[in-house]
């Protein structure tokens, strides 16, 4: 990027299940380097399943439970993932018996290697591990290796979870962002005060940059 090219601070606030929040970003990142904009970005912890146990729940089941999908539906909808994905550069597999699992351990793990400066990588590698590799992302062994591979210290990384020292910051910013009225993921905030909600789009959020960046705006 060009010393001089426009920087944006775009706040994320999403959920590591959450496959629209993977899409956006990718849409986001690609406006972002058609344009030349430099995003400053920040991700923001939500649960979009919150009561999950520590059993997880076979994903079919879940959707089926929770937005009364038929299988058909099911089935059209992980194929539109999946294409929109691919067209994106990112691998959904879904493969049979897949599960989905509670998110809380991520969120704590993901504040914990903000204080490192490695929260975005952290983000980026745990949407692969669970939607590309099917891995437990609720599992301290699998969550302590990503963590590692991302540049953490595995033992500290574990210390965090296994104490939970982080629980109650993000559970307070978990609530921050619903009592401000967010309810559903992706959700970004552009320059700290423009909300766009659900993944928009390459062309959206390239005129969304556009705008934000012209010199009337800035």
């Amino acid at each position: 990027m060009d010393a001089a090219a426009p920087v944006l601070r775009v706040d994320i606030v999403s959920d590591v299940v959450c496959p629209w929040c993977v899409i956006g970003f990718r849409q986001l990142a690609t406006a972002a380097t058609e344009l030349g904009v430099m995003l400053e970005l920040q991700w923001h912890p939500f649960e979009l399943n919150p009561g999950m146990g520590p059993e997880g729940q076979d994903t079919r089941e879940h959707l089926v439970e929770k937005y009364d999908t038929t299988p058909e539906q099911s089935k059209a909808a992980r194929e539109n993932l999946q294409a929109t994905g691919q067209e994106l550069g990112f691998t959904f597999n879904y493969a049979e018996g897949a599960r989905i699992w509670n998110t809380f351990r991520a969120h704590q793990l993901i504040d914990y290697a903000e204080t490192f400066d490695r929260a975005h990588h952290l983000k980026i590698a745990l949407f692969y591990a669970y939607f590309t590799d099917g891995l437990n992302i609720s599992d301290i062994e699998v969550l302590t290796t990503i963590a590692e591979q991302q540049g953490l210290d595995p033992t500290e990384a574990r210390r965090v979870l296994e104490s939970e020292t982080r629980a109650p910051a993000v559970r307070q910013k978990e609530k921050a962002w619903v009592d401000s009225g967010i309810t559903g993921v992706p959700a970004m905030i552009f320059a700290g005060e423009h909300l766009v909600v659900g993944a928009q789009g390459i062309e959206n959020y390239r005129k969304i940059l556009t705008h934000l960046t012209s010199a009337e705006v800035v």
